[in-house]
């Protein structure tokens, strides 16, 4: 198998795999806030409302990714590069005894903040099905 070959089949997946990640990271918003409203930036207001609502537009994101929406990926990398601040809060509050569970071990904090580079890459590669009309 080729390089480029590899690359097709992971653009090809990627978006999807991406999907299915935010459609579970938006429930878990819902399901469990807390998590999410401890690495919030201490200078927004409303922890749990931005929670809410960064779940419903994980949610959505994700339905769009798995069902290849034209808007979908840009949607989800501008997602992804505003949730970024929150993950830098993360890392920067790592060790502190603030964060519940793995979010306060520094390597795993530090380790999310470069991942969201080729998560966005994946958002990116997301195409309408072809064949018909494109979908908005």
């Amino acid at each position: 198998m080729t390089v480029s070959t590899c690359l097709e089949r992971l653009r090809a997946v990627a978006p999807r795999a991406l999907g299915g990640l935010f459609v579970a990271a938006g429930a878990l918003h819902f399901a469990a806030p807390r998590p999410f409203e401890a690495i919030m930036p201490r200078r927004l207001p409303a922890h749990r409302a931005f929670v809410y609502g960064s779940g419903a537009v994980e949610l959505a994101c994700g339905v769009g990714l798995l069902t290849r929406r034209r808007w979908a990926g840009p949607a989800s990398a501008a997602l992804l590069l505003a949730v970024w601040p929150a993950n830098v809060r993360m890392a920067l509050d790592a060790g502190s005894g603030r964060l519940p569970g793995l979010a306060d071990n520094r390597v795993v904090a530090w380790g999310r903040v470069p991942l969201q580079i080729p998560l966005i890459w994946a958002a990116l590669q997301n195409r309408p099905r072809s064949g018909g009309s494109p979908e908005s």
